[in-house]
Parts: structure tokens; C-alpha cells; sequence
């Protein structure tokens, strides 16, 4: 590049994205005088999707402004929670987030997904399609123009992620109302009703059941449900929502 040089710094969350020589503060950098800001801001590797408020000098811009000679630039993060058009807010993950999905949709959160890889192209269309927010941990998938909306998901733990998707977009919280299995809603269920559908001992023990209205699963409080009543109280208490 042979265009002015700017000051570029970019937010203590953001640094992991960019090169270790830019991580401690603000750098030198030579651009090309015509990219926007915002194609400047993703070529050093930060998403947009990450990328907050743009300032120049104190001052905000838009990710269309052009850098001029000697400009201070101040890339913030995302605002939490983040605001984003139309309701309800659904997810869309990737392959990789499977046991996310399961906790979101656990907490009465609209989170579909893939369990099989099905390709960035055809992720990307559909959340544009179903104006879903895309989760994932690919830099790459982020980037790509067609996007209704995205998030990196900063963690490689399940209990971290849930907090970060909680705390950044502030969804709406209705614990045990959706199949954590394919994301169908949950209605109650009369025992004679699903009897088929259940193991001898099962119908012996339980008498409360529900069942997925669209994939006819059968749910009940069974061995492991002290677990997912952990991790339900956990989120309900930090980011509110229905009583557990």
C-alpha cells in the first residue's frame, strides 16, 4: 500500500483478531487512500460482526469512511447487549456448536443448527433467509457478505459460550419449552398418550411427561435432569427469565 498513514488501535476484547505487533496499543499503518474503513478493519483480521463503533479522531464514523492522512482511528467492540432488528431473536450455529445449541434451546431459545457440516455458502443463505444470527468460532464464515447477522463465539467451552450469547444479545429466557433435539416447542403430555414411546421402567417411575410438537420426542425428569436444573438456575439467575 502506498496511501496515507493512519493510527489504527483496536479494543482489548478485539486484539486476539489482529496480529501480536498490534496488540499492545495504537500502530502505524499504511493504507491505500480508496478501501472504507470497514474493509481496512477486517483485512487485519477482525470480523464486523465484532467490530462496534468506529471512531476518527474522537469522533464516529461509518464503516464506509475513507482513512485520510495522519487519522487516529479507535475501533470499539460490540455494545451489550447488542441490539439487533425485528423479534424474536433466533440463532443459527455451526457443526461445531452442538452442545451450545442443545443449552440455548434448553433455555427456550430459538437456536437451529447443523449436525451435519453443510457449507459456509449454504449457512450464510440461510441466515439471511430465516434472519437468524449466525454463531460460530470460523473467522472466515463471519466474513461472508450474504449474513443477516453474526457473532464470533469467543470460547471453546460450553458454559462460557452460553454466558457470552447471553450476556452479548440478552434473548428472551422460557426454560423447558423447546426440544433440545431438533428446537420444535414442547407441550405437556398425557402418560397414556406416550406410553408407547417409553421403556417399561420409565413408565413405572415417571408420571409427568412432554413431547416435542414437531418431532414427537418424549421428555421427563429423569437421571440427569439435576444437571440441566443447574444450568438452568445459573442462567435464569444472572440473565433473568421465566421462574425454573
Amino acid at each position: 500500500m502506498n496511501g496515507p498513514e493512519i493510527t489504527l488501535e483496536v479494543a482489548p476484547e478485539l486484539r486476539l483478531f489482529v496480529s501480536h505487533e498490534r496488540r499492545g496499543g495504537p500502530t502505524r499503518l499504511t493504507t491505500d487512500g480508496a478501501s472504507t474503513l470497514g474493509h481496512v478493519i477486517e483485512s487485519l483480521g477482525v470480523p464486523l460482526t465484532e467490530a462496534g463503533t468506529l471512531l476518527v479522531n474522537g469522533e464516529p464514523v461509518p464503516r464506509s469512511h475513507v482513512a485520510g492522512p495522519g487519522e487516529h482511528i479507535d475501533v470499539r467492540g460490540i455494545e451489550r447487549p447488542q441490539q439487533l432488528p425485528g423479534a424474536p431473536l433466533r440463532f443459527l450455529l455451526d457443526v461445531h456448536l452442538g452442545t451450545l445449541a442443545r443449552r440455548l434451546r434448553l433455555l427456550g431459545v430459538d437456536a437451529a443448527y447443523e449436525s451435519e457440516d453443510i457449507g459456509d455458502p449454504a449457512l450464510a443463505a440461510l441466515s439471511a433467509r430465516e434472519r437468524r444470527v449466525l454463531l460460530s468460532r470460523d473467522r472466515g464464515l463471519l466474513r461472508r457478505r450474504e449474513l443477516w447477522a453474526g457473532a464470533y463465539v469467543y470460547s471453546d467451552r460450553p458454559q462460557e459460550q452460553l454466558r457470552d450469547v447471553l450476556g452479548r444479545f440478552a434473548p428472551r429466557l422460557a426454560p423447558w419449552t423447546r426440544c433440545t433435539a431438533c428446537n420444535g416447542t414442547l407441550a405437556e403430555a398425557d402418560k397414556d398418550a406416550v406410553s408407547d414411546l417409553l421403556e417399561h421402567g420409565t413408565q413405572q417411575a415417571y408420571d409427568v411427561f412432554a413431547q416435542c410438537t414437531a418431532c414427537a420426542r418424549v421428555y421427563w425428569r429423569g437421571a440427569h435432569h439435576g444437571h440441566l436444573e443447574t444450568i438452568v438456575a445459573d442462567a435464569v439467575r444472572e440473565f433473568g427469565g421465566a421462574a425454573v
